[in-house]
């Protein structure tokens, strides 16, 4: 072992790290992607295979071109659902050593759903929308398949939201009037959803089968590689020294790991079972520790320029010839100012509480930290190519291959034959959420398009909030966090974008066409329920992010999902932002206008943060806190009448604290006649 490694692991041990069977359990009970069997035996290696077939083929086609539309997105699902009824049980506390008799069985209905298209297609096609006896009952076994395997890899609330689609587009005609239509009977339902692309093989599941699914090989390879690893050392190294330094690497760490992980809850335990334990050691209380690694993980989704999947839907459903580029350029200001905001909010109760930085003896070997920096050459790459046009499935193959090769830099990282088929194979096991997750998404889809249950939806809300932007913005976020709470953000942001979504634009872009709609609006609507979507994982009462770091903290859950949301109140914020001052999105816009937007929302968050702890360079008296509070509020409002008024309350309350916490501190290290600390 060498000398660097040996510091590790002392670094590792004082700080009482959780285990990879701990990390494992944590991951069970809050994230039920990681719920799935661990069997022996043949079927373990059919499994795998099974899995390394099914990267295989995504990089066949992503390589070599796709097949059409139905076959392509037909074989990605019949993949998806095979393995998904051989990896998870059926009940959460079922035997996970074993399949029971009816998985194979559900296995093997996959697999002939899956290929359904690919054997009969020009026949299919030539029918030109009619569907035999035959096509209806694989269809229909195609939705029910759907159902379950989106249960089981997702979980109860999407399979309850799209069966309650479901009954809507079959009894259309008995819901109220705003609501009703005139019915979709039960061929025509199964016709829609399996035999169109405007049900579960819609632009929900077209995505995951191209873009995301390379994507999350891409992330595969970087975990691999030892780049996870690295982002903790590093942001230790960086900002391991400074006030409060435990809690602002778990905000630095999680925030590059946001860029090779969609999962907010898989983010908390992987840098949350390091920086945890490290706050904890250091004097942080054990709501506080989590809750600043949940606020951190679940932004790792906002965090360009590889954000969670549902950024990649963005881009199909604003469509105008958007680029995936364009969505993360536009989330690169809010997501500075959400880590931003959390930063402000540790730095403060760091400096309320007396809380250092780590000692030299905890830090590592910052010489030999830096040594590797070129681990972040494939994310360097990322954003290079797609900034220079690349396609981004090409760009995501480009950054496959380029950390292969980077990983050969250094002996301890090297990839042997067996780690690259082990990273196919966990790519491929992290895209089976997804795949269930889109295609009961697809189902949703397919029932507000045929219905038109969208505009009906958003001209309810509208009426409702009597045309007011920010009542109807107040109920599209409730809907949001609401939807959020135990669904993944892919189907949170597919249900609100098609449903809430259009209410937004509405309002901003009244009597207008949707093919006229500015971009800037399209965007900024869907960024406000990407956003609330996402923050869902960390507002109580179903705060998974916030419930897992509570698994690693000790502390009380609803404790910590409290002050979760409390120390991501920027990301209560950012949304309102975005939808009264576009600019922040960077279209349309100019240089300054962004620099002075930029520069009085990170003051506003300033105040904002010191009103909330209750401290500055001191702690701040009730009607102090109200004070910046304001301040704070009136420079995030985007008029510049509010800006200078906050401005001028901001400057006023800074020389404040800085004065009576110069005076502070004199009169408490000297007396004036003797010299003798009194404090």
């Amino acid at each position: 072992m060498t000398t660097q490694e040996k510091a590790k692991k002392e670094r590792v041990e004082e700080f009482e790290q959780i285990s990879a069977e701990e990390q494992q359990a944590i991951l069970e009970k809050y994230d039920i992607e990681s719920n799935v069997r661990t069997v022996t035996g043949i079927m373990r290696h059919v499994i795998f295979y099974g899995l390394l077939a099914f990267s295989l083929f995504q990089l066949y086609t992503a390589i070599f071109g796709q097949f059409p539309a139905q076959i392509q997105r037909t074989i990605h699902l019949g993949f998806g659902l095979t393995l998904i009824f051989l990896l998870f049980p059926a009940r959460k506390k079922a035997p996970k050593h074993k399949i029971a008799w009816f998985d194979y069985l559900l296995a093997l209905l996959s697999i002939g759903v899956g290929s359904y298209w690919s054997m009969n297609y020009t026949e299919l096609v030539n029918r030109n929308g009619s569907i035999t006896q035959m096509d209806f009952i694989v269809g229909l076994i195609a939705v029910l398949l759907v159902l379950e395997a989106a249960r089981r890899a997702v979980g109860l609330p999407i399979t309850i939201i799209a069966a309650c689609f479901l009954i809507y587009a079959y009894y259309g005609p008995y819901f109220p009037a705003f609501m009703a239509h005139r019915g979709q009977d039960l061929e025509s339902i199964v016709n829609l959803m399996y035999f169109t692309t405007d049900g579960i093989f819609g632009t929900p599941i077209s995505v995951s089968a191209t873009f995301i699914f390379v994507f999350l090989l891409f992330g595969a390879f970087l975990v691999k590689t030892g780049v996870g690893q690295y982002f903790n050392d590093l942001a230790v190294s960086l900002a391991g020294k400074l006030i409060g330094g435990p809690a602002k690497v778990a905000v630095f760490s999680s925030a590059l790991q946001g860029t090779i992980s969609g999962s907010s809850v898989a983010n908390v335990v992987t840098s949350g079972s390091y920086t945890i334990p490290m706050m904890k050691k250091l004097g942080y209380r054990k709501e506080f520790a989590g809750a600043v690694e949940a606020a951190a993980s679940t932004g790792g989704q906002l965090m360009p320029p590889i954000m969670g999947a549902a950024a990649f839907l963005m881009v199909e459903f604003i469509g105008r010839g958007i680029t995936y580029w364009d969505i993360a350029k536009a989330a690169a200001i809010p997501a500075l100012l959400y880590f931003t905001g959390i930063w402000i909010m540790t730095h403060f109760e760091a400096k309320r509480v007396g809380l250092k930085g780590l000692r030299d003896d905890q830090m590592p070997n910052r010489k030999e930290v830096f040594k590797k920096i070129y681990l972040l050459l494939p994310i360097i790459a990322i954003i290079v190519l797609m900034l220079t046009g690349t396609p981004v499935m090409h760009a995501a193959l480009y950054g496959i291959i380029i950390s292969i090769g980077v990983a050969m830099f250094n002996k301890d990282t090297r990839l042997k034959p067996m780690d690259v088929i082990e990273a196919l194979v966990e790519g491929a096991r992290t895209a089976l959420g997804v795949v269930a997750a889109t295609a009961c998404a697809g189902i949703i889809v397919g029932v507000v398009v045929k219905t038109g249950l969208g505009l009906s939806l958003a001209n309810s809300l509208v009426a409702l909030a009597g045309g007011s932007i920010i009542l109807t913005l107040i109920f599209v976020m409730i809907a949001s966090l609401i939807l959020g709470m135990g669904a993944p953000t892919t189907a949170n942001y597919v249900i609100t974008s098609t449903i809430a979504a259009p209410a937004i634009v509405a309002l901003l872009s009244p009597n207008t066409p949707q093919e006229l709609v500015p971009l800037v609006v399209l965007l900024s609507a869907h960024f406000f329920v990407f956003y609330f979507g996402i923050i869902a994982d960390i507002t109580p009462p179903v705060a998974l992010a916030a419930f897992a770091a509570s698994g690693i903290s000790g502390g009380d859950p609803i404790k910590t999902g409290v002050n979760s949301a409390k120390l991501a109140i920027a990301a209560f914020i950012i949304p309102y932002m975005i939808v009264f001052s576009p600019s922040l999105l960077m279209i349309d816009t100019t240089v300054p206008q962004i620099i002075w937007v930029v520069f009085t929302a990170i003051t506003g968050m300033v105040a904002i943060g010191s009103g909330v702890i209750g401290y500055w360079y001191r702690k701040l008296y009730w009607f102090e806190r109200i004070i910046v509070l304001v301040a704070g509020l009136l420079l995030i409002y985007p008029e510049k009448f509010s800006d200078w008024v906050g401005l001028g309350i901001f400057i006023v309350m800074f020389v404040i604290q800085v004065l009576s916490h110069k005076k502070g501190s004199h009169n408490d290290h000297t007396n004036d006649k003797t010299g003798v600390t009194v404090s």
